[in-house]
């Protein structure tokens, strides 16, 4: 998916749309070498992959972040680096870090080997599958020095996984359109781990085709007539109250005449990272608020 107009300012904020190459997954490994015998100094330029390094355990390694790492919320207070589709590079080295870290998406491979050729270490997996996030989790723990934490974190997210299946396994599956952004509307496709999320949740997506993170016309909303409309646009202002029974378009869709529309401010389910489970959990009580959903 590419970035342009309003899809840009989207996904600079929801970065998980900039994962889309395709392979097979595979525990991920750094690109460049990093001294197995110290403590890496750390950058970080996606939110995911912050709270990764924090959730290990290595907070203190960290030496600067992307201006979208915003959570936990001591990450804040230290220095900014650019974004993820335009870092600085001159702020990234002032650091001195020995590791850049984040997901991988558009202009990733340019990253990598702009800053391998100042000698520094770096580590873009993909995370757009449940597997491929426990994978970043494992290998960031392990040039982390902290695999027993990547281990604890992986677990936790397995068993927040399978109690959220007990819950709703005897439900009836709900049709469900998944917003990320309605100027334009962005929503979630087939192959990402947003799509993932919503069948663990016991829900359908009604986007079964196309890209990850398409951008789609209220034309063809009406057509996939979903049961919920899941609105995640939180990175637009007032977003997430603005698909309402007035709203035009949006006003003729069968769940919005039935109140069916439930507003996602929970930034977690927008981050493949350690809180995963926390988002599966967001999406699952907004899909089946029926259930009992610990």
């Amino acid at each position: 998916m590419g970035f342009s107009g309003a899809s840009t300012r989207v996904a600079s904020v929801v970065l998980f749309v900039c994962a889309v190459a395709s392979g097979a997954c595979s525990k991920p490994k750094p690109t460049a070498g990093v001294d197995a015998a110290t403590e890496p100094r750390v950058v970080s330029l996606t939110p995911s992959t912050t709270e990764a390094v924090f959730a290990l355990g290595a907070g203190d390694r960290m030496v600067g972040r992307s201006r979208f790492c915003n959570y936990p919320e001591v990450a804040k207070s230290l220095p900014q680096v650019g974004g993820y589709v335009d870092p600085n590079y001159e702020a990234i080295l002032g650091l001195r870090p020995s590791l850049v870290v984040g997901a991988r998406g558009p202009g990733g491979a340019a990253v990598e080997q702009k800053l391998q050729g100042y000698g520094v270490a770096t580590f873009f997996p993909r995370t757009e599958s449940f597997a491929e996030i426990e994978a970043m989790l494992t290998g960031l723990g392990a040039l982390l020095h902290r695999e027993s934490a990547a281990t604890e974190t992986v677990g936790r997210i397995h068993a927040q996984t399978e109690a959220v299946e007990k819950a709703v396994g005897g439900l009836p599956k709900r049709k469900v359109l998944l917003v990320f952004g309605l100027e334009p509307v962005v929503v979630a496709g087939p192959g990402g781990f947003p799509d993932e999320m919503l069948r663990h949740a016991g829900g359908v997506n009604v986007v079964a085709d196309g890209p990850a993170y398409p951008t789609i016309g209220i034309e063809r909303v009406l057509a996939l007539d979903p049961d919920v409309v899941l609105n995640a646009s939180m990175a637009e202002a007032r977003g997430t109250e603005r698909i309402r029974s007035d709203s035009p378009g949006w006003r003729d869709l069968r769940a919005v005449k039935e109140g069916h529309v439930v507003a996602i401010t929970d930034e977690a389910v927008l981050r493949p990272g350690p809180r995963l489970g926390d988002g599966l959990r967001t999406i699952a009580r907004a899909v089946h608020p029926e259930a009992t959903i610990p």
